[in-house]
């Protein structure tokens, strides 16, 4: 059970969208229902436990998302995947992959550049925020513990962007990155993603309830 101060009302219509870590091999071409409909990661997972707060009047979520995709690849989309879609809620997730592809050394023309990250990010969110009644940016993340390491020094710039335009856009912010540093004080990384990146079941726990906090709900205290 979980409660707290709910900003997502019940019966709700939530849309998901971001790369691999949140598609999760969800339903083509629209991933709705529950179960596999919502693929097999965090997504899931807050449908499970919105689910026990609002069994009568469940919130609706759609995941969009698409493994591989850069916040270029969801702005050449976006009006298919969210705008014709109507969400009354927008969960985005980008900025992994853009990230990736500057290290992996295998396409480096699609990596996505610091301010063209920013450009494209908010542009998006600026011709969308006004059809929402709500609106979360999830960070990407590394699951690094060792901030130094080149590839985390330059993900937590693109989550800083993240932060910045959540406050510009009136968006609810949820921090993944601190969510899974904190886990990682306690468990080694790869109970929570062997590759660094593609979460577990641990760690697609751990998103689902950054993701959830950030909307209001918090794990109960156990007596």
């Amino acid at each position: 059970m979980i409660n707290g101060n709910v900003k997502l009302n019940p019966g709700a219509r939530l849309l998901f969208i971001g790369d691999s870590v949140t598609d999760c091999n969800r339903l083509r071409p629209v991933g709705q229902g529950s179960g596999h409909g919502l693929g097999e990661g965090y997504v899931a997972e807050v449908d499970r436990l919105l689910a026990q707060m609002h069994p009568r009047r469940p919130v609706r979520i759609t995941n969009m998302g698409v493994s591989g995709d850069t916040v270029r690849d969801l702005a050449a989309r976006w009006d298919s995947d969210v705008i014709a879609l109507e969400p009354e809620w927008l969960a985005v997730m980008i900025g992994i992959n853009d990230v990736w592809r500057q290290f992996d050394g295998v396409d480096s023309a699609a990596a996505v550049p610091l301010e063209e990250y920013w450009d494209t990010y908010d542009g998006l969110l600026a011709r969308t925020r006004p059809m929402l009644k709500g609106l979360v940016l999830m960070t990407p993340y590394y699951v690094q513990a060792e901030r130094r390491d080149i590839m985390r020094l330059q993900m937590d710039e693109y989550g800083r962007v993240v932060k910045d335009l959540a406050a510009r856009h009136r968006a609810l912010f949820a921090d993944t990155q601190a969510a899974i540093d904190s886990v990682l004080t306690r468990l080694d990384y790869k109970v929570v993603a062997p590759d660094r990146v593609h979460p577990t079941e641990i760690g697609h726990r751990v998103l689902a309830h950054a993701f959830l906090r950030a909307v209001g709900f918090k794990p109960l205290s156990r007596r």
